[in-house]
């Protein structure tokens, strides 16, 4: 590194180093931010014009070495790294991840921010074991997105993500390309999580943690504490809290104690419509935001990412140095000064659920128990009960979320869909500009308050979740059930469900050389793209739209009983395999598609 930074790490000297867990960690900003390889596809498919790239991705333990005086980490990453290799797709072109399990624990794969139909969408026990894979399907047809790819397995999640089980997995589209955002080297991904490591430079072991896990040493992207050499101008970053039950509020701070302002541009669902300028984002483990920080007026100069998230008053660990997150070596010139702007327009095609004023539903989450975190009283494991809603295929709901007790903080993720923030009652503050400027797909509930969101339910139906993303929370059952009932009125005569996410055609399977054969996974393409299961979704959209519009007595939702939901569960998906000669055809079968071309 340059002298000057050097001298930057110098003057650390003064950072007091005594950790009330891990060994101390004596080179703050002196190892440099690494970035996972990029995916690239194994092979590809052509199904019916429908473009099907197909990876291999196997899940594996390795070794890291995190202290240089100690023994080395014991991980768990994808394809042996940890973040995981970095997804770009391009928006309509569709993808099969094969997940091998090589790992002794269990494993589900959870494709976070992505309407996938249910079976591929990550069910805590829909278990990929040891020397098992699974094929996970993927439309990637929503808005460009920074989206994430995560463990999901049942009562180990947090095990899992903490060693390593977590990647970024970006959507792209050219309409966002004309934009001029910083892109190439000046696109950064920032995946942000707190750990503690033990005497022999291992990880801890979080799976026996009740409550919250608060770490002490800071990491992004699997390095504790590191710094980026970046050029005095724009930067585009992705940030992700990839914590296990740790918020943060970040804000990029001056050598003189300033902060800097900077522009939040997108959050879990893509671009906002406008730029929001702000000194600071807060974020709930598993949310995104996008920001574009200009260091053009500081030329050869050290600026800090930080973290100013209050702890205090919820009973949880406090410990040094967790205030500092990175540090930016700012050089002194630039090499490419293209893709260095933000428009004050970026996004003009946001789809804002209909405002509705009545609450269709209230959840509380809340301890209940020993042992068990709860919403409305009702733990994950009562299957009997653990379906709290049912709202019908294309309607939008309110629902109100009401932290009931923790410790701790609980972000709500409502899996399938994207919501729009309300309002924010009973802590520290309302519902912040860049928070109401897109739809999220996750929310952070602090100690006492009450956080109103409006939903649109689709375009899917099926059986999904809502869960604390407060990972031990997870762990211990604070996860519940929605089934989005299809609409009887558009008509599904001979079409196949994709709803159910213990389908077994769609289960994991015992690895064997003959399934990676390039004639098996060929097969494995066309037989999955013959599902027809993302396509023609904006004519379904429309179609639930005009319905919606047009009826004076739309759906409602039916009760909340086992019996209720036996009916309403066998709904449909898009496997036109009876209906159709090909993508585009449809037979003599008038029935089949429930909506005119």
């Amino acid at each position: 590194m340059a002298s000057r930074t050097l001298l930057w790490i110098a003057s650390l000297a003064s950072v007091p180093l005594a950790w009330a867990g891990s060994p101390t960690y004596n080179e703050i900003f002196q190892n440099p931010l690494p970035l996972s390889p990029i995916a690239t596809p194994a092979s590809s498919a052509n199904v019916n014009g429908q473009q099907i790239d197909f990876y291999e991705v196997t899940i594996e333990p390795f070794q890291k070495q995190v202290y240089p005086d100690l023994g080395p980490a014991n991980l768990v990453g994808y394809n042996g790294v940890a973040p995981g290799p970095r997804f770009y797709i391009q928006k309509g072109t569709q993808t099969v991840i094969r997940y091998h399990n090589n790992h002794t624990d269990d494993s589900v794969v959870h494709l976070h921010g992505s309407w996938t139909h249910t079976p591929w969408d990550g069910w805590p026990s829909d278990s990929i074991h040891y020397g098992q894979f699974k094929d996970y399907y993927y439309p990637n047809d929503q808005n460009a997105r920074s989206i994430w790819y995560h463990d999901h397995a049942d009562g180990i999640t947090s095990s899992n993500c903490f060693r390593g089980l977590v990647g970024t997995y970006v959507i792209y589209d050219p309409e966002e390309d004309k934009l001029g955002l910083p892109t190439g080297k000046y696109d950064v991904p920032l995946m942000m999580s707190d750990k503690m490591y033990t005497d022999s430079g291992d990880l801890i072991q979080v799976g026996n943690e009740q409550n919250d896990f608060i770490g002490d040493v800071m990491e992004v992207n699997g390095q504790p504490w590191p710094y980026l050499e970046v050029e005095p101008r724009k930067y585009r970053f992705r940030l992700y809290n990839t914590a296990v039950s740790r918020p943060f509020d970040l804000h990029v701070e001056q050598s003189n104690g300033d902060w800097l302002d900077f522009q939040v541009i997108a959050s879990d669902s893509g671009l906002f419509g406008s730029p929001v300028q702000s000194s600071d984002v807060t974020m709930a483990m598993g949310e995104r935001y996008e920001i574009v920080v200009d260091f053009s007026n500081f030329a050869n100069q050290n600026l800090t990412l930080k973290n100013t998230f209050s702890l205090e008053g919820q009973g949880l660990a406090q410990f040094d140095n967790m205030d500092l997150v990175m540090s930016f070596v700012v050089g002194g010139s630039v090499s490419d000064w293209s893709s260095n702007e933000v428009s004050s327009i970026l996004n003009q095609n946001i789809i804002w659920p209909q405002d509705k004023d009545e609450i269709d539903h209230t959840f509380r989450f809340q301890r209940g128990g020993d042992a068990a975190w709860t919403i409305d009283g009702v733990d994950f494991n009562d299957i009997n009960n653990r379906i709290l809603a049912r709202p019908p295929q294309g309607s939008t709901q309110r629902w109100r979320l009401v932290y009931a007790g923790g410790p701790g903080y609980h972000p709500v993720h409502i899996h399938l869909v994207d919501f729009k923030v309300l309002s924010r009652t009973g802590g520290s503050r309302g519902v912040l500009p860049y928070e109401s400027a897109g739809l999220k797909d996750i929310v952070l509930l602090e100690p006492g308050e009450t956080v109103d969101v409006e939903v649109y339910f689709g375009p899917w139906n099926g059986l999904y979740m809502f869960h604390c993303h407060n990972l031990i929370h997870e762990d211990h059952m604070m996860m519940a059930s929605f089934n989005v009932t299809r609409l009887e009125a558009l008509g599904y005569d001979n079409v196949e469900s994709l709803d159910d996410p213990d389908d077994t055609r769609f289960k994991a399977e015992d690895w064997s050389a003959d399934a990676y054969s390039d004639s098996q996974i060929q097969g494995r393409l066309n037989w999955l793209g013959s599902l027809g299961a993302y396509d023609e979704r904006e004519e379904l959209s429309s179609a639930v739209a005009a319905y919606y519009s047009g009826n004076p007595n739309p759906p409602v939702e039916t009760c909340n009983s086992q019996t209720s939901a036996s009916s309403q569960t066998q709904s449909w998906g898009q496997n036109w395999q009876g209906n159709r000669g090909g993508r585009g055809g449809w037979g003599n079968q008038k029935q089949g598609r429930p909506w005119p071309r």
